[in-house]
């Protein structure tokens, strides 16, 4: 099978968590410490915010920054809930803006409309390891005095016009396994404002600014050592991954056919988390033939943020036509770096002999054969 995913552990991070098991410090210490300081460095940023997770970077940024009952953000229906979610954990409401139908992300050109007075900040999502279009995004909430805070979940080393994603406003990233870097779990906040900094230390602490003096409502957001140390190996191979990622996605892009292939705005660096397609008709057959073909595949996502049921049950009802669109026609391919140059041909073979796609017929059926032969016979260049 080739995996839709690959996480990379060796035994550069085995031997880092031992370390930690062995110093009897795996609760957040020096480790984290050297992660954030290792991570802000790499986004130039002055201030990296470890936590739990992605979604618990988001919450604590939205805190940061003030955010709740009665404020509205704006965001993005077409990413993972937990990006809404964590608006809705503020007390605050989330307001859906549609998305750009080429790069997935957050339009600006439909943003300003949805500003109200309750309206607090935006929080565009940098999907699939595409920036949003930032220029536009910061121009917006500068006229409008509205904070910036980027879900850079899936786009570690991502660049909107020379600047990487995370710099822009205050920058949420998640370290999930399946993430360009892991930590095996974890996320972390990153800001040049010294007070954000100092809040969401505070937030992800139980609200304490010295042991046992607690100023602020706070949660146990922490990260540990051990995922820390994780963090410190993954980190110093990033860039060599990423550019694995680019080159596996640019094979993709000149090779494959009968599907629209994702594209990159100009002026910026997509580090391909997800290499998403879409497929205009029988999607979610093609996904159940590169299944048979050995080719693990994802939908991300299958229902946008507002039709789920969460969203329905509190009366969310608005009609978003591109992110409807997207959700019925995306298809993400492999695109990890462990993919050698045969698992490229074979998803490549797999697409671009599927008749089907050429001239809009049925797909074939499919037959429970081997994956070799499959890929023998079938599957051969023209």
């Amino acid at each position: 099978m080739i995996p839709i995913a690959q996480p990379h552990i060796s035994n550069d991070e085995k031997h880092a968590v031992l370390k930690v098991l062995e110093s009897g410090q795996l609760a957040q210490g020096s480790r984290v410490q050297a992660f954030e300081d290792a991570f802000a460095a790499y986004c130039g940023v002055r201030h990296a915010v470890a936590t739990s997770s992605g979604t618990t970077a988001l919450h604590t940024a939205l805190l940061a920054h003030g955010i709740g009952p009665g404020d509205e953000v704006i965001t993005t229906p077409f990413s993972f809930i937990a990006t809404a979610n964590a608006i809705l954990h503020c007390g605050a409401r989330p307001v859906f803006v549609d998305i750009e139908p080429d790069t997935f992300n957050l339009d600006p050109k439909q943003v300003e409309a949805a500003i109200t007075p309750a309206t607090r900040a935006l929080l565009p999502v940098h999907l699939y390891g595409h920036p949003a279009d930032m220029a536009a995004l910061m121009r917006i909430a500068g006229e409008h005095g509205l904070s910036v805070i980027e879900d850079a979940a899936q786009a570690h080393g991502a660049v909107c016009q020379g600047q990487p994603v995370g710099t822009w406003g205050t920058g949420c990233f998640s370290f999930y396994p399946t993430k360009n870097m892991t930590t095996a779990e974890g996320g972390i906040v990153t800001t040049d404002d010294d007070g954000i900094a100092d809040r969401a230390r505070m937030i992800r602490n139980h609200g304490q600014c010295h042991r046992y003096e607690h100023h602020v409502l706070g949660y146990n957001y922490r990260m540990t050592d051990l995922h820390a140390a994780i963090g410190l190996v993954q980190i110093s191979h990033l860039e060599e991954w990423n550019l694995r990622r680019i080159e596996n996605a640019a094979y993709l892009t000149a090779h494959l056919c009968g599907v629209v292939t994702p594209s990159v705005r100009p002026g910026c660096r997509h580090v391909f988390h997800q290499y998403t397609i879409r497929v205009p008709s029988e999607r979610d057959r093609l996904a159940a033939w590169l299944q048979e073909c050995g080719i693990g595949t994802g939908i991300h996502y299958p229902c946008p943020i507002h039709r789920q049921p969460l969203y329905r049950g509190l009366g969310y009802d608005d009609n978003l036509p591109q992110a409807e669109a997207a959700s019925r026609e995306v298809l993400s391919l492999p695109v990890h770096p462990g993919l050698s140059q045969d698992d490229l041909s074979a998803i490549v073979s797999a697409v671009c002999n599927d008749e089907a796609l050429q001239d809009g017929r049925s797909l074939p059926a499919i037959h429970p054969r081997s994956r070799e032969h499959r890929l023998a016979s079938r599957f051969e260049p023209r």
